[in-house]
């Protein structure tokens, strides 16, 4: 039987020092939830090395010491190498340890089996965890308990809002929420550039163009209205917003984006089955 984890000493390791892993690390030590000196990651590329130490995370040379040193580890490695890196680490991965994998399109069942046991959580979540305003969702092994279970929600709670489901719906969480902020970013840049056709200055437009993406989103999050309502609030008949909705309706814009995200899921079920 696995020993629980005492959540108010628990060593958090990464397997894997990329952005994502930077992104959680980041949110967990700015949120409080545990210090820096708690999280631990390996990287032998000087630029990796000392994005984790200038905010106070112990980096080792090679991951099984890194998974020797943690009582839950987080695999954040790409998906077409996260088999080998369970593989390879596999007798180091005893049943006290809680393992996470916020890998794109790996399923439990491959990553129960690559690691010798069940205690796996799988975890979705997206890169502004850096800010605490990550969207995740997760889904239990066979042997994680609703402890195990309660931690992850903690750990993931503490960088944004996180969600239980079927793991047969991250595919679509994977095109909508994981590859989301991509879009977004599009957005921004696209409103950004659309202000300087119309006269103004580069610096205003992207500040005006992200408090606007910031300001909408926190309008349908906090208010809980549809957001064809909210859309509706600011489109006055013959006004300037009804001229700007219709331009973006004739190039298909609500199209582009939901083909967006399912191309974004199909290429997780890919990933899943290559």
């Amino acid at each position: 039987m696995a020993v629980p984890i005492l959540t108010d000493s628990f060593t958090l390791g990464f397997i894997g020092a990329g952005n994502m892993a930077e992104s959680i690390a980041r949110g967990i030590v700015k949120s409080g939830l545990m210090p820096a000196s708690r999280i631990r990651t390996a990287h032998d590329c000087a630029s990796r090395i000392e994005a984790f130490e200038s905010f106070g995370v112990k980096v080792y040379s090679l991951n099984q010491e890194v998974v020797e040193d943690s009582d839950v580890v987080i695999f954040s490695v790409k998906p077409q190498v996260v088999k080998d890196a369970v593989s390879q680490l596999r007798p180091y991965l005893s049943k006290d340890k809680l393992l996470v994998s916020v890998a794109a399109g790996i399923k439990l069942k491959d990553l129960q089996e690559w690691a010798g046991h069940s205690r796996f959580i799988r975890v979705m979540p997206n890169t502004p965890a850096a800010v605490g305003e990550a969207a995740s969702v997760m889904s239990l092994g066979e042997e994680a308990s609703e402890m195990d279970g309660d931690l992850i929600e903690k750990i993931f709670g503490r960088v944004g809002k996180i969600w239980k489901a079927d793991e047969k719906l991250f595919d679509a969480v994977t095109g909508l929420s994981g590859s989301g902020p991509a879009y977004i970013y599009l957005a921004i840049e696209a409103l950004a550039d659309g202000g300087v056709a119309a006269g103004l200055p580069r610096d205003l437009a992207l500040s005006l163009a992200s408090q606007t993406v910031l300001g909408a989103a926190s309008m349908a999050t906090k208010t809980g209205r549809h957001p064809g309502q909210l859309k509706d609030d600011v489109t006055s008949p013959g006004g300037t917003t009804i001229a700007g909705i219709h331009e973006l309706e004739k190039g298909g814009y609500r199209g582009i984006l939901m083909n967006a995200v399912t191309a974004a899921a199909k290429r997780s079920r890919e990933l899943s089955q290559s």
